[in-house]
C-alpha cells in the first residue's frame, strides 16, 4: 500500500516539477532575451534584487541602462508593481505635467510616519500646500538667507576649522563622514530651532566625555538612528514585514520606537520653550519662530510644529554632510580641479580692499562670484546624489511620455544616482567627474555657471516640490569648499574604496577616513 501511494504521488508531482523546470527555464531565456530585466514567475525581480542588495544603486543603473527608454517595470513578489525611470520626458511628467495624480501616497507616508508625522517631506493635499506656502516664503526672505550664512560662517570658523587644524597638527587620520556630519547637524539645528547640540567642540576645545552625555547628544544620536531605521523600512524583500515587527515590538522597530521617543520628547521641550520666549518677546530668526509667528503657524499645534521642525532637521542633517563627504573623495584623486579652486578663491579674494583681505571666510556675494567651485559640487553630486532614490504613488492609471504604463495604485521610483550615469542624458563621459560641463562652453575657463533642466539633474528635485532649501544647501557647501581647500589639503588614500550604504541619504559604510595637511 505504501508503494503504491509513493508511486501514485511521484505521478502527481512529476507534472507540477515539469511545468515549474519549464516556468524557470523560460525565465532565465527571458531575463536573457529582455537583458537582465525579465521577472521570474511569482518571484517578480526578488532573486536578482537579492542578489545585488550589498550593490542595489549600481545594479539598477545597469538594469536601466540596458533599456531602451532606461525605464523598468519592477515585479514584487505577490504581484505588486511599480516603475523605476531615469528618463527626463517622464520625469518632467511625472513630477510637473502630471503632477497631481503622483503623491507621495500611503506607502511612503505610513513608512515614515512614525518619524515625520504629517511635515512638510511626508503629506499632500492641503496639508503639504499650506506648509509649503509659509516654508516657501521664509526661505525667500533675505533675513533668513543672512540668518543662515551668519551660522554657517560661526560653525565653519570657530568649530569646523579649529578641529582640521588639531587633525594637521596632530597627523592622526580622521573621519571626515562623521565630522561633516555632526557639523552639519550643529548647523541646521542653529537654523531650524536655534539650539546647539554641540556635536563639534569649540574652537580650540578637544571634545569631552562630558559633552557626550548631554541630553543634546542623546538627541543627535538618537535623531541618526531613527533616520536609519525609518529607511530600512524601504529594504525589506516582503514590503510591510516591518508592520508585523512593529505589532510585536521587535528588533529594529523596537530600536526605532524608542529613538523616536527621544527625539520627540526634546523636540517638544524646544517648541514649549520657545513658546514661553516669544510671549516674553524675545525676537528669534530662526525657521521654528519664524514659522510660530507667521499666520499660518498661529493655529499649530505642538504636535504639528514638531512634525514641520524634524521635517527641516532631516532635510539639512545628512543631504549636505553627504554631498561634501563624496566630493571630497572626488577631489583627493583630482589635483587638477583642486588647483582651479583654490585659485578661484584667490582671485575672489583679491578682489577685497586691501584692509578687507585677511578677514575669515566669504561673504554671499563672494560666493556668488565662484562658478567653479559651484560647478565642482554640482558635478559631484551628479554621480553621488545626497537622495539618491525617491518615489511616488500613481493615484490613476496613465501612460509615461516613453509609452509605459502605470497601472493605478504602483509606485514610480526616479533614481538620480542611475540617472547621473546615463549617457543617454550625460553623453559618453558621464561617469567621469568634470565639472567643466557646468560651465560656459564659450569661455570655458572663465565661464560662469550654466545649469540644467531639474528634470536631467534632479538632485534638489523639480516641479512643485523643488527643494526650497537649495541656496541654503549651496551657501554651506560652497563656504565650507572655499575655506577647507583654501587653507588646507585632505589626503585620502589612493587605495580606498568608499563602500555605499543606502539609508535616507546616500553615506560611505565605513567612513571617510583622512589626513589633514596644512598647506604651506
Amino acid at each position: 500500500m505504501a508503494i503504491a501511494l509513493a508511486a501514485f504521488l511521484q505521478l502527481l508531482l512529476l507534472p507540477l516539477l515539469s511545468l515549474a523546470a519549464v516556468f524557470l527555464l523560460h525565465a532565465r531565456a527571458s531575463w536573457r532575451l529582455h537583458k537582465g530585466a525579465a521577472p521570474y514567475p511569482l518571484l517578480g525581480h526578488l532573486p536578482p534584487f537579492l542578489a545585488n542588495r550589498h550593490r542595489i544603486l549600481d545594479w539598477v543603473t545597469e538594469v536601466l541602462a540596458r533599456q531602451p527608454t532606461c525605464t523598468l517595470v519592477f515585479h514584487r513578489p505577490g504581484g505588486e508593481r511599480g516603475v523605476i525611470t531615469a528618463n527626463p520626458a517622464n520625469l518632467e511628467h511625472v513630477m510637473r505635467a502630471a503632477f497631481g495624480n503622483y503623491p507621495k501616497g500611503p506607502r511612503f507616508a505610513s513608512a515614515l510616519h512614525d518619524f515625520l508625522g504629517r511635515g512638510i517631506l511626508n503629506v499632500d493635499g492641503h496639508a503639504w500646500r499650506a506648509q509649503r506656502k509659509a516654508a516657501s516664503y521664509e526661505f525667500n526672505t533675505r533675513s533668513l538667507r543672512l540668518f543662515v550664512a551668519r551660522t554657517v560662517h560661526r560653525e565653519l570658523h570657530g568649530r569646523l576649522l579649529p578641529l582640521l587644524r588639531r587633525a594637521a597638527g596632530s597627523g592622526c587620520r580622521l573621519d571626515l563622514q562623521d565630522t561633516l556630519e555632526r557639523y552639519a547637524f550643529d548647523n541646521i539645528c542653529r537654523v531650524a530651532f536655534d539650539h546647539d547640540p554641540r556635536q563639534l567642540p569649540d574652537g580650540d576645545a578637544a571634545e569631552s566625555a562630558a559633552t557626550k552625555s548631554t541630553a543634546s547628544s542623546r538627541f543627535a544620536d538618537a535623531f541618526r538612528d531613527a533616520a536609519n531605521l525609518s529607511a530600512g523600512r524601504f529594504r525589506y524583500a516582503v514590503p510591510g514585514l516591518w508592520k508585523i515587527k512593529k505589532a510585536l515590538n521587535l528588533g529594529s522597530e523596537r530600536r526605532l520606537r524608542e529613538s523616536i521617543a527621544v527625539v520627540h520628547g526634546f523636540a517638544d521641550g524646544i517648541i514649549r520653550s520657545r513658546r514661553e520666549e516669544m510671549r516674553m518677546g524675545c525676537e528669534k530668526h530662526d525657521l521654528l519662530s519664524r514659522f510660530m509667528a507667521s499666520q499660518q503657524g498661529e493655529g499649530y499645534t505642538e504636535t504639528a510644529l514638531r512634525d514641520v521642525v524634524i521635517s527641516f532637521l532631516l532635510a539639512g542633517r545628512e543631504t549636505t554632510s553627504s554631498a561634501l563627504t563624496w566630493f571630497f573623495w572626488l577631489l583627493s584623486s583630482r589635483p587638477d580641479v583642486e588647483r582651479r579652486i583654490r585659485e578661484e578663491v584667490a582671485a575672489v579674494r583679491a578682489r577685497r580692499a586691501i584692509s578687507d583681505l585677511n578677514r575669515p571666510g566669504f561673504d554671499l556675494d563672494e560666493l556668488r562670484e565662484m562658478h567653479y567651485v559651484h560647478a565642482a559640487i554640482t558635478e559631484s553630486m551628479r554621480l553621488y546624489p545626497p537622495v539618491p532614490v525617491n518615489s511616488v504613488q500613481a493615484r490613476a492609471a496613465d501612460v509615461l511620455p516613453d509609452g509605459t504604463a502605470v497601472g493605478a495604485g504602483w509606485f514610480v521610483s526616479y533614481n538620480a544616482y542611475a540617472m547621473g550615469r546615463m549617457e543617454s542624458v550625460w553623453g559618453e563621459d558621464a561617469r567621469a567627474y568634470r565639472p567643466e560641463r557646468w560651465l560656459d562652453p564659450v569661455s570655458a575657463e572663465e565661464g560662469t555657471f550654466r545649469p540644467e533642466s531639474p528634470f536631467r539633474y534632479i538632485v534638489f528635485h523639480a516641479g512643485p516640490r523643488i527643494c526650497l532649501g537649495k541656496e541654503m544647501a549651496y551657501i554651506q557647501m560652497k563656504s565650507i569648499v572655499a575655506s577647507v581647500v583654501e587653507e588646507l589639503e585632505l589626503a585620502v588614500d589612493g587605495g580606498y574604496t568608499p563602500r555605499q550604504v543606502a539609508s535616507l541619504t546616500l553615506r560611505m559604510a565605513d567612513g571617510l577616513p583622512v589626513r589633514v595637511k596644512a598647506r604651506a
